[in-house]
């Protein structure tokens, strides 16, 4: 059994619609969240995710499930409101799409009541974000890419793996 909570700084490049990839379903239902629990009234302080696929492997290690195949990533989130009080938000998540969007069965609890319950948080349909690429000087970067832009990616992932699993 592997954790996987996922921060990020930058553009992220997420799993593809065919896979899920436990740091992309947390760190999408961690923005998506967010961004849902706003728009009901709820000024999240901080919200941060963690996501489990099921099976314990993600899809970048595992080849691509077939049709018959229906994985899912169990995603829990905690967080606080500006006021101090406990928000979070459960459920399994089915499919991530490009960062935007997350889609399964999803709940979220502030201070103990339920204030959303979604089978989508975010917005599928939205034109993926734009690639973030920063400069090469050409020199001391190595790779000879010959001062082309390159695409920057920053994603820290921690795993907890604990014995016996």
């Amino acid at each position: 059994m592997c954790l996987v909570a996922a921060t990020a700084a930058g553009a992220v490049a997420c799993a593809p619609v065919t896979g899920l990839n436990s740091a992309s379903v947390a760190l999408t239902t961690d923005r998506t969240g967010t961004g849902a629990l706003e728009r009901k009234g709820i000024d999240v302080r901080w919200l941060s995710c963690a996501a489990e696929v099921e099976g314990g492997r993600t899809a970048a290690s595992s080849p691509s499930p077939s049709a018959s195949v229906h994985r899912v990533a169990q995603v829990d989130c905690r967080g606080r409101t500006a006021d101090g009080k406990v928000i979070t938000v459960t459920g399994g998540v089915t499919q991530v799409v490009n960062g935007r969007c997350v889609r399964g069965d999803l709940t979220a609890e502030a201070d103990g009541r339920a204030v959303l319950r979604a089978d989508v948080l975010g917005d599928c349909d939205a034109a993926p974000p734009p690639a973030v690429v920063i400069p090469s000087s050409g020199a001391g970067h190595g790779g000879g890419n010959g001062g082309a832009a390159r695409p920057a990616v920053t994603v820290t992932v921690t795993v907890t793996q604990y014995p016996g699993k």
